[in-house]
Formats: C-alpha cells, structure tokens, sequence
C-alpha cells in the first residue's frame, strides 16, 4: 500500500486540471437535474396555463384577490372582482385559475 501511495503521490493526484474539471462537472449536472430543469418546467407550465386563460375563468392573483375574467387586453386583464367592480391586472400576476364547477 505504501508504494501505490507513493506514486499516487508523485504523480501529483488524479492529474491537476482533471482533478478540478471531473468534479465541478459533476456539481453542475447534480444542480442541472435538481434545480434548474424543475424550474424550467415550471415555467413552461405557468406559461402554459397564462396563455389558456379566457373569458369568464374564474382566477386568483398573486396577491390573493379572487375574480372572474371579463376582459383581456394584450398583456392586460380586466377582473370582475364584485358588483360593478373591475380592475385592471397584469395577466403575468394570476397565479392559478380555479377549477368550474362544470370539472367537479
């Protein structure tokens, strides 16, 4: 065992550049597979959901505020939120639309 030590240690390591390369490689597939491609899909999905919106859909904001749609504009909703109370929204700030009651 001493002598594999020895050369192990006169070879100077696993070999300089590739001792430091192997590893950050693989740090930064284990942040590929466990941060970002879940964010990527999530953001696929509320992407998704954005450009499903209609008419009617009954949605909730980022900011908890419950209404229905009755109006879209580009980037822009118009939220029913009572009687004779609309609001002008950003459609990036719904953040789930709720299920009809025809779904349930």
């Amino acid at each position: 065992m001493n002598l594999a030590a020895a050369v192990y240690w006169q070879a100077g390591g696993v070999g300089g550049l590739g001792g430091f390369v192997i590893p950050l490689a693989l740090m930064f597939g284990i942040m590929y597979f466990l941060v970002i491609l879940p964010q990527q899909r999530q953001r696929k999905k509320v992407q998704e959901m954005l450009a499903a919106v209609k008419n009617g859909d009954k949605v909730v904001t980022t900011a908890g505020i419950y209404g229905t749609i009755s109006g879209m504009d580009g980037d822009t909703v118009i939220l029913k939120i009572a009687d004779n109370v609309k609001i002008r929204i950003a459609r990036a700030a719904i953040a789930q639309v709720e299920a009809s009651e025809d779904a349930k």
